[in-house]
C-alpha cells in the first residue's frame, strides 16, 4: 500500500456522465414513458406494474441508477433540450417524454457535461507576497482604502491578468484605480490605455470616475470602439454611406419583408407565438418581441461566424411552420439590410475585424487593454482582443455572473483564460462589500455546485431574509406592493426582480391601480436607463445585472420560472442554441438576482414548494440556523 498513514484514500467516483444513462433508457425502452415510470425504470422498482407489464426488468439499463439526484438530471435534460415532455399520441392529457435529435446525438457525442464549470475550471488561492505587502505600504496614498486583494489587482506588474471579482467586490473601482495608478505612477500615456467596458452605462460610470480624477483615456464598448473604426475608413471599407440601424429603420424593414412574403403582423403573430405567449400581451408588444427575434437571428448567425441558412430545415412538428416563416423573413431583412447600407451591433464588431486583418497597418496600439465583464465575452469579441494584440491585457469579471449564453457569450473564456495566457496571473477578490452577512452567505450557499472560492462578508446585520407562500399570483403582487406601500425606504432604493416580462407587465398594472411611481425594465429592452427619484424598478434578473438595491423582491421564485419552463422569445429554441448548460445559466441567474440585495430580501412564489435552486443549506439560512 503507497499510502504510508496505512489508510485506503477514498474514491471518489465521477458521476459527470451519468446523464448519459437517462438518454439511453429512454432509447433502449420501446415506447415514450412518462416521468415516474422511467425513474421507477432506472431505480429497479420491480412492483411497478408497467415495467412488469412491458418486461422492462429484463433490459439492461433497468436498476442502474443508484443516486437521489435523478429528477435534477431529468430538469436539466429537458432544459437543454435533449429530452421533450409532450403529450402522448394516446391520450393528450398525459405527458411523455422523448428523446429529441439532440439527445440522440449527445449519446454518441456527449457534450454536455464539458460545459460545467466544475470540469473546465482550476481555482487557485491568490497569495500576497511579502513583496507585494512592500509595494502596498510604498503606494499606500494610492491603496490605503483597499484590501489586500483589492491592491494586488490594482498595482501586478503581471504582462496577463484575470481579475475574478465577485458579486460587491468593487469591481469597477479596482478598474478604475487600476488606471490611476498606470497613468500617475506608472507614466503610462493615457492614449495607450484602452478599457472596454460592456453596457453604454458603464462606459459613462467610468468616464465620469477618471475625469474626477483628472485621466481622460480611451474608454469604450465594443461597439462604440468598432463603430469609431469604421467612421474614420468608412470610405476605404464601404464606398459609401452606411449607418447603424435604428430602431426606425427595423420597423421599416419589417414591413417590407411582411409586404414582399403578401403576410400582415397580426398573421405572423398567430403563427410565431403560442396561446400562453400572446395572453396578457398588446398587439404593440407581440409585434416588437417579434421583430427584436428577428434581428436578433441574423446577429446570432453572424456572431458566431456561421452562414446564415434555412433553420427551419432543422425544427420538427408544429414548429416547422412558425420557423420557416421566421426564416423567410430574415433572408428579407438581410436583403433590405444590404440594399439599404445599415449594419447592425454585430457587424460593426465583424467589419472592423475584417478590416484590420486585411489592413494591420490601421490597428491601434495600445500598451494596456482593460476588459469589464469578461464573463460574458463572444467568440467575435475575443478575435477583436486578439487583433489588437496588447502586451498587456487586464481582464475581469466573475463566472458565477455568466447569464448571456443565449446571446451568444462563451463562459469558457474566463474560464480557460490561464489555459491560452500560461504566465498569467489570476487574483480574486472575495470580499463582498454590498450585502449583509447572511445574504453572503445565502448567495454562497446558492452557486456553491460551481466549486468557486465563498465570498466573505464585510459587515453583520439583522437577518432580513423571507420566503413566502402564496395562493395565487394575485395575492403575492398584493404582498410585495403592500410592502412597497408601508416601506420608510425611498422607493428608488427597492428592485423587484422576476424571470419573465410577463410577472413585471402584470405587477406593473396592479401599481399603476395604487399610483405608485415605478420604472419597467424588460428582456426586450436591455438598456441602461435607472429609476430617477422615488421610482420603484421593476426589473427581469437579465436586466438588472451590476445594479444593487436596500431592499429586493424576486416574484415567482417556484420551478417553472427557475428554471424557466417557458420563453417569451420562441426563435431562441428555432436556432438550437445548444453551446451552453441551461441550468446552469438558470442557476447562475438566481444567483445574481439575490446578490442585487442590500439588507433585505424576499423570495416569493406561487404552487407547492418553491424552486429547487433553494437548496436545503439556503432553507436552514432562511429559518435561522445558518449559525
Amino acid at each position: 500500500m503507497d499510502d504510508k498513514s496505512g489508510l485506503i484514500k477514498e474514491f471518489k467516483r465521477d458521476d459527470s456522465l451519468d446523464y448519459l444513462k437517462v438518454l439511453k433508457a429512454l432509447k433502449e425502452i420501446p415506447f415514450p414513458v412518462g416521468k415516474n415510470l422511467l425513474i421507477d425504470f432506472l431505480k429497479g422498482v420491480s412492483k411497478n406494474a408497467s415495467i412488469r407489464d412491458n418486461d422492462l426488468n429484463s433490459l439492461s439499463l433497468f436498476g442502474s441508477f443508484k443516486k437521489d439526484n435523478l429528477k435534477d438530471i431529468l430538469d436539466n435534460l429537458i432544459n437543454n433540450s435533449l429530452i421533450e415532455s409532450s403529450s402522448a399520441d394516446f391520450n393528450k392529457f398525459i405527458k411523455v417524454l422523448r428523446l429529441t435529435e439532440r439527445g440522440k446525438q449527445e449519446i454518441s457525442n456527449p457534450q454536455l457535461y464539458k460545459n460545467k464549470i466544475k470540469n473546465n475550471f482550476n481555482h487557485s488561492k491568490t497569495i500576497i507576497t511579502e513583496e507585494d505587502e512592500i509595494k502596498f505600504k510604498e503606494l499606500n496614498i494610492l491603496l490605503e482604502k483597499f484590501n489586500d486583494y483589492q491592491k494586488k489587482a490594482i498595482i501586478s506588474e503581471n504582462e496577463k491578468i484575470l481579475c475574478i471579482a465577485g458579486a460587491g467586490s468593487g469591481k469597477t473601482t479596482v478598474l478604475t484605480k487600476r488606471i490611476e495608478f498606470l497613468v500617475k505612477y506608472k507614466g503610462i500615456n493615457p492614449n495607450k490605455i484602452l478599457a472596454i467596458t460592456f453596457t453604454r452605462k458603464a462606459r459613462e460610470e467610468m468616464q465620469y470616475r477618471l475625469v474626477d480624477l483628472g485621466i481622460n483615456t480611451n474608454v469604450e464598448t465594443f461597439n462604440s470602439f468598432s463603430e469609431k473604426i469604421l467612421l474614420k475608413h468608412e470610405n476605404q471599407i464601404y464606398g459609401r454611406k452606411m449607418n447603424v440601424i435604428s430602431y426606425g429603420n427595423k420597423v421599416m424593414a419589417i414591413m417590407s419583408a411582411l409586404s414582399d412574403l403578401g403576410l400582415t403582423m397580426n398573421q405572423v403573430i398567430e403563427i410565431y407565438f403560442s396561446d400562453s405567449q400572446r395572453r396578457n400581451k398588446t398587439s404593440e408588444q407581440l409585434s416588437n418581441t417579434l421583430m427584436n427575434d428577428c434581428f436578433f437571428i441574423l446577429e446570432y448567425f453572424k456572431s458566431r461566424n456561421d452562414e446564415f441558412y434555412d433553420f427551419s430545415e432543422d425544427a420538427f412538428g408544429k414548429d416547422k411552420p412558425a420557423a420557416k416563416t421566421i426564416y423567410n423573413i430574415c433572408k428579407h431583412l438581410k436583403k433590405y439590410m444590404d440594399l439599404s447600407g445599415l449594419r447592425d451591433y454585430t457587424d460593426q464588431i465583424i467589419e472592423t475585424i475584417k478590416f484590420f486583418e486585411s489592413n494591420k497597418q490601421y490597428i491601434p496600439e495600445f500598451e494596456y487593454v482593460l476588459v469589464d465583464e469578461y464573463q460574458d465575452v463572444n467568440s467575435m469579441q475575443i478575435k477583436l482582443l486578439n487583433l489588437l494584440k496588447p502586451k498587456n491585457l487586464f481582464c475581469v469579471g466573475d463566472p458565477r455572473q455568466s447569464i448571456f449564453g443565449w446571446r451568444g457569450s462563451d463562459i469558457n473564456y474566463i474560464l480557460k483564460f490561464q489555459e491560452k495566457y500560461p504566465e498569467s496571473e489570476i487574483i480574486t477578490l472575495i470580499k463582498n462589500y454590498r450585502s449583509t452577512n447572511h445574504l453572503v452567505n445565502l448567495m454562497n450557499s446558492s452557486i456553491r455546485i460551481m466549486s468557486l472560492p465563498d465570498l466573505e462578508n464585510s459587515y453583520e446585520d439583522e437577518k432580513k431574509i423571507s420566503l413566502l407562500n402564496f395562493d395565487s399570483e394575485e395575492k403575492e403582487m398584493n404582498f410585495v406592493i403592500s410592502e412597497i406601500l408601508s416601506s420608510d425606504l425611498s422607493k428608488d432604493d427597492i428592485f423587484v426582480l422576476s424571470r419573465t416580462n410577463y410577472q413585471l407587465t402584470e405587477l406593473s398594472k396592479f401599481m399603476k391601480q395604487k399610483n405608485i411611481p415605478h420604472i419597467l425594465k424588460t428582456d426586450d429592452f436591455l438598456n441602461g436607463s435607472t429609476a430617477k427619484k422615488g421610482e420603484v424598478t421593476l426589473a427581469t434578473i437579465h436586466s438588472i445585472k451590476g445594479l444593487e438595491a436596500h431592499k429586493v423582491f424576486i416574484i415567482g421564485c417556484n420551478e417553472i420560472n427557475f428554471p424557466c419552463k417557458a420563453s417569451d422569445h420562441p426563435v431562441i429554441e428555432m436556432i438550437k442554441i445548444d453551446n451552453y448548460d441551461k441550468e446552469e445559466e438558470e442557476r447562475r441567474l438566481f444567483y445574481v438576482a439575490i446578490s442585487r440585495a442590500k439588507k433585505e430580501l424576499f423570495l416569493t412564489y406561487t404552487g407547492k414548494k418553491p424552486t429547487y435552486f433553494i437548496n436545503s443549506e439556503m432553507l436552514k439560512i432562511i429559518s435561522g440556523d445558518d449559525f
